[in-house]
């Protein structure tokens, strides 16, 4: 005889454990979307809980009991996976015209361009704390956060007037010795390459680094009780064997505003990683990598790296700019400032060309006075 199933009249009639152990198995997009399909979801995906086993598989950094703790004073998992999952996407790069940027120091004064002390001093480095994680084919091969912006309150102001720059990593991890060391080898995906000669032809080792390597950068300013996540997960580009043989540099990186900051009105945030080959593959031996650093500093749309001062103030607002769930949006803001950026290049190029050769006809034209006077 066969067996019938009693329908079910209503969702109501479900024991909450059950819809509970239901949402704690989705990601965060799907159990966001099933928070908006009926009132019984949306009441229970207000569980911290849920939120927090959702960050910590997608940033196992924030695991960590201290980090669990500055999660709870700024709002809670749940608000902190709303700031950090949508990646930062800035549209305000328009078509490049000359007379759109104000230019220093003609129009712009010293205060304006190293920032107004008085906002600066209200920002302090130690309100900055940087949670990152860097997965290789969804693996996590590296968690760690800094709890401020190191050598930022030393040397007597130094940190303000000189290049902005954060490493990850400490001195005693980039040492040879085994403390701290992050190493990637062929149990972890790699590719086995025989020597270096065939990587520079076939660069399969390069190329499968740079697609399976993500990376997530969140800054949080307790102070402000904001957060965001400045890297794009997916490589934006890198360089091959620079600056030796055995290294790979792989750029992650967002765009920010700096409007009434600097001239230019945006800046690049650029995250970079770099490996290095300590081993090719041979006899009982596998190819093996090993992180030997991971940085963030910005760079305006000259190239020009941007000081303390004003990235305190970048930062700042950039806590508070526009994000995207949509990952093509964001490499859209990116290539747009990429080829802004470009044709900055090529016009001033044709400038200097224009110049140097006006120089140069001036020089000719006095040459030929000169003689034409003396004879």
């Amino acid at each position: 005889m066969g067996t019938s199933v009693a329908p079910v009249d209503c969702m109501g009639s479900l024991s909450t454990d059950i819809f509970y152990d239901i949402l704690r198995r989705l990601d965060g997009p799907t159990l966001a979307s099933a928070a908006c399909t009926c009132a019984a979801f949306s009441s229970i995906s207000r569980e911290e809980k849920l939120w927090e086993d959702v960050c910590s598989s997608l940033w196992p950094s924030t695991n960590r009991e201290d980090v669990k703790y500055l999660i709870s004073s700024i709002g809670g998992f749940r608000k902190f996976y709303a700031d950090c999952f949508p990646l930062i996407v800035n549209k305000e790069v328009s078509e490049y015209q000359m007379n759109e940027f104000r230019e220093y120091p003609e129009e712009w004064t010293e205060t304006e361009y190293y920032g107004d002390m008085d906002e600066v001093e209200s920002i302090s480095p130690s309100d900055f704390i940087s949670i990152v994680d860097i997965r290789y084919k969804e693996k996590t091969i590296c968690s760690k956060v800094l709890w401020d912006i190191p050598n930022a309150n030393s040397f007597n102001g130094w940190f303000y007037n000189c290049p902005f720059r954060i490493d990850l990593l400490t001195y005693a991890a980039r040492d040879d010795d085994d403390y701290g060391e992050v190493i990637i080898s062929v149990s972890d995906g790699l590719p086995p390459i025989t020597s270096l000669e065939r990587e520079r032809k076939d660069g399969k080792l390069w190329q499968e680094l740079r697609d399976g390597l993500q990376l997530s950068w969140i800054v949080v300013n307790k102070k402000m009780k904001q957060a965001a996540n400045f890297a794009s997960w997916s490589a934006l580009g890198g360089q091959r064997h620079w600056p030796t043989d055995r290294d790979f540099v792989i750029r992650f990186g967002s765009i920010l505003p700096a409007k009434d900051i600097l001239p230019r009105q945006v800046v690049e945030c650029i995250l970079s990683t770099k490996f290095r080959v300590v081993q090719t593959e041979g006899e009982g031996i596998q190819t093996t990598l090993k992180l030997t650093e991971v940085s963030m500093q910005l760079e305006d749309m000259e190239g020009s790296h941007v000081n303390g001062r004003n990235s305190l103030l970048i930062l700042k607002e950039a806590l508070s700019c526009r994000r995207s769930k949509n990952y093509s949006e964001v490499l859209e803001s990116c290539h747009l400032y990429s080829k802004v950026q470009d044709q900055l290049k090529e016009d001033k190029m044709r400038n200097e060309s224009r110049l140097d050769r006006l120089c140069i006809l001036c020089g000719i034209t006095a040459f030929i006075t000169f003689w034409y006077c003396v004879l």
